[in-house]
């Protein structure tokens, strides 16, 4: 069973700087598609950065685009995703989720399209 560990949520300033990490274990699958995720609360969950281990575009939500950015460490089989210049709109459980690669095909991540997730870390904006 695949497993997925995220972590590095904080809370931090507006215009702060944070690094999230997703520890990918026990995954059987050689090309997977991984994503990031966040929900505020009273909204849904959405989309916010996503890669194909196969290689291909990388996938940035339209309000992220220029300050995050998505890489893996493939040695050590972790994501990560650094948020800079952030904003109080960006405070949120951010989740990681591994699946397939066909998950990666979609033109947006798709929450349903993943099945194994990680348990959120916090991430708080503030002024």
């Amino acid at each position: 069973q695949v497993q997925v560990a995220d972590s590095g949520g904080d809370a931090v300033q507006v215009g702060g700087s944070l690094r999230l990490s997703c520890a990918a274990s026990k995954v059987p699958w050689r090309v997977y598609c991984a994503a990031w995720f966040r929900q505020a609360p009273g909204k849904e969950r959405e989309g916010v950065a996503r890669l194909s281990t196969g290689g291909g575009n990388i996938y940035y939500a339209d309000s992220v685009k220029g300050r995050f950015t998505i890489s893996r460490d493939d040695a050590e089989n972790t994501f990560y995703l650094q948020m800079n210049n952030l904003q109080a709109e960006d405070t949120a459980m951010y989740y990681c989720a591994l699946d397939r690669a066909a998950a990666c095909a979609t033109s947006t991540p798709i929450p349903v399209d993943y099945t194994n997730w990680g348990q959120g870390t916090q991430v708080t904006v503030s002024s």
